[in-house]
């Protein structure tokens, strides 16, 4: 039988500091891109400016759309760090590569050792996860709560001998699995509820496990989870009795159900998103969802079934919501992981882990093919130049991808097969890397860092500065202020209904204000600034670029 390699401790721990270093080492490097980098380095911004960490705030406006925990996070980074690119993604980083520790240190529970170091290495090369982990959006949090959750459940409920010989053990991480699920509920809502309760249910259905369910602790487990998110929710209704209608209804119920947020994609949507996003692990995708299917003998409670409806049902959920967007599947990938970690662990001498490398080698090699193309999705707003700017990234990423596929290749063939399987792991890692610092060179039009730069020394706080027909996400939070919306509502449309007079509703009223100013500045499209000066409206352009129009009172 061939056997994996077992890594000593000493260069486990040195290779854990490589990935620690890679892996936090690059969140200065690129500016906050619209809208989400912007959005969630701004609400956190405005905590620490205003003082008011209860009532979210969006451009000085209420922002009911997500709970605060992500929030509170980003802003004690910047009252400890500073505000910083590196402090914004801090906390995505921190819970991505938290759940990669996670995802290794369960699985090696659950399956062994070997299953769980591979783990690890598959979900730290998975491109989505990596990516994402290094985006300041909401989803890498609360994918690290909910899936820790699932894992935590799984090692309570090991087996039943493991329940009657350390039944503290197990309360412990029954206990530990609701007090993750109140975090997933203050980190997006009432999915960090609704999808492991209809995961336990869709398991105890499909193995007749009906005890799952008191076993659990279903009681004590809500008294944790109400003690955990309750008091945010009361106090914050307390304060702004228009948020529970439109929190739990229309962010949840309304999401779900209707259009009305305009991220309707059909029903095969997440199909190309996890392949994307699970590589360079195609070649062991399908062969890890088969193993979810098998039991393990003498188990009562079956973990890797229980994974795989997880998985399933996270999948379906989401594909059947009118609102997708590709970072919603993300909980599933540590499952996943552990799955595939559990398949290739399982490899012997008659069956050949290279193999798995053959879709990265391929992959890689067809992107490096394709790479020269990208200058054709140029347009007026976004210019040749900065994709030919990007494209020595992406020949990196590529070239990283077939590398790490060729070197798993000739590892595998000479039976290293934890040394492929982290051959490969670097491959995905750098593919995905390659591909999110190359698209700063897109920054200059996808982010207001730049123009920003250029005025901020300009800019007077007690000046009005106005957003007229635009919100631009990231503006705010490199002005360090707020500034007025005109004519143009979007996402922030419930939070001015709720505070009317902090809008001006149309291009009349901006004139309005804007001459009785002594200074004003104002952000425009290019379009909005040739309408003004069509007008005579008195501005002058201070800068611009290809997206925006910045100019104040002459």
């Amino acid at each position: 039988m061939r056997k994996l390699i077992e890594l000593r401790r000493g260069p486990l721990l040195a290779l854990l500091l490589v990935f620690v270093l890679v892996w936090f080492g690059t969140l200065q490097q690129r500016r906050l891109i619209n809208p989400d980098e912007g959005r969630y380095a701004e609400i956190p911004r405005e905590m620490v400016a205003t003082g008011d960490w209860l009532t979210p705030r969006l451009n000085g406006i209420k922002y009911f759309e997500k709970p605060a925990l992500q929030y509170w996070a980003t802003a004690t980074a910047f009252t400890i760090f500073g505000e910083h690119h590196w402090t914004a993604r801090l906390w995505p980083a921190l819970t991505g590569f938290l759940g990669v520790l996670a995802a290794a240190f369960a699985t090696a529970r659950l399956f062994g050792p070997q299953a769980g170091l591979i783990a690890g290495a598959v979900l730290a090369g998975s491109v989505l996860w990596n990516v994402i982990g290094h985006v300041n959006t909401l989803d890498m949090g609360v994918s690290f709560f909910l899936a820790s959750a699932v894992f935590a459940l799984c090692l309570g409920q090991r087996d039943e001998a493991s329940l009657r010989e350390n039944s503290n053990e197990s309360r412990r991480w029954q206990d530990a699995a609701w007090v993750l699920l109140a975090l997933a509920i203050l980190s997006k809502g009432l999915i960090g509820l609704v999808l492991p309760a209809a995961t336990v249910v869709a398991y105890a259905l499909w193995q007749r496990d009906w005890g799952l369910i008191l076993r659990i602790r279903p009681l004590r487990g809500l008294l944790i989870l109400l003690a955990i998110t309750a008091p945010w929710f009361i106090a914050v209704s307390w304060a702004n009795p228009e948020f529970a209608r439109f929190f739990f209804i229309h962010e949840h119920f309304e999401r779900f159900l209707t259009k009305a947020h305009g991220r309707y994609q059909p029903m095969w949507y997440f199909i190309p998103i996890l392949l994307l996003g699970m590589l360079p692990w195609l070649g062991s995708l399908a062969q890890g969802i088969a193993a979810g299917f098998r039991t393990d003998a003498g188990r009562h409670f079956q973990p890797r079934r229980f994974l795989l409806v997880w998985i399933a049902v996270v999948f379906v959920f989401f594909s059947a919501s009118s609102s997708k967007l590709a970072s919603y599947i993300l909980p599933i990938f540590p499952a996943l992981a552990a799955l595939i970690g559990l398949h290739l662990a399982s490899y012997s001498a008659s069956r050949r882990i290279e193999w798995h490398a053959l879709p990265a080698i391929i992959i890689g090699g067809v992107c490096l093919f394709l790479v020269p193309y990208v200058t054709r999705f140029a347009n007026e707003t976004v210019p040749t130049a900065l994709y030919q700017a990007y494209q020595p990234w992406l020949y990196g990423g590529a070239a990283a991808l077939l590398l790490g596929g060729l070197v798993g290749f000739w590892l595998g063939r000479r039976g290293h097969s934890v040394a492929a399987v982290f051959a490969l792991a670097f491959g995905g890692f750098a593919f995905g890397q390659g591909f999110l610092l190359g698209h700063d060179s897109l920054g200059s039009v996808n982010s207001a860092h730049d123009v920003a730069a250029a005025i901020r020394e300009q800019v007077k706080q007690d000046a009005p500065f106005f957003s007229v027909n635009t919100y631009d996400q990231s503006l705010q939070f490199y002005l360090k202020r707020t500034t007025t919306m005109v004519a143009y509502r979007d996402e922030l449309g419930f939070g001015i209904d709720q505070e009317p007079d902090k809008f001006i509703a149309d291009v009349a009223g901006l004139e309005k204000a804007w001459n009785a100013a002594p200074v004003a500045w104002a952000l425009m499209s290019p379009g909005t600034w040739k309408e003004m000066t069509a007008k005579g409206v008195p501005m002058t352009e201070v800068i611009r670029d290809s997206r925006r129009v910045i100019v104040r009172k002459p």
